[in-house]
């Protein structure tokens, strides 16, 4: 597998996660390696915190496997307007 970019990590969370927004920031230093993401899907609708991360990790399991640092943030689009976020 190719080494991840902040932009193709961000692709494939938009089609997997059927997200509306997607910030992805490459903590790196432009590597690949660490990746910290904010995820706003109507698919966390009724899910906690936990079940949403299971959710992201199940769907990215092989890109997470090949990176050393993965933090995430997921939103429902409600809370992210909420929250003072636009879509």
């Amino acid at each position: 597998m190719a080494a991840l970019t902040a932009d193709s990590l961000k692709e494939l969370i938009e089609s997997r996660l059927q997200a509306s927004l997607v910030q992805v920031e490459d903590m790196s230093g432009g590597c690949g390696q660490a990746f910290a993401v904010v995820i706003v899907s109507p698919l966390f609708q009724g899910k906690n915190k936990l079940m949403r991360h299971r959710l992201v990790n199940n769907s990215l399991k092989e890109e997470i496997a090949a990176i050393h640092a993965f933090t995430q943030k997921g939103f429902t689009p409600d809370e992210w307007i909420a929250q003072g976020g636009s879509l």
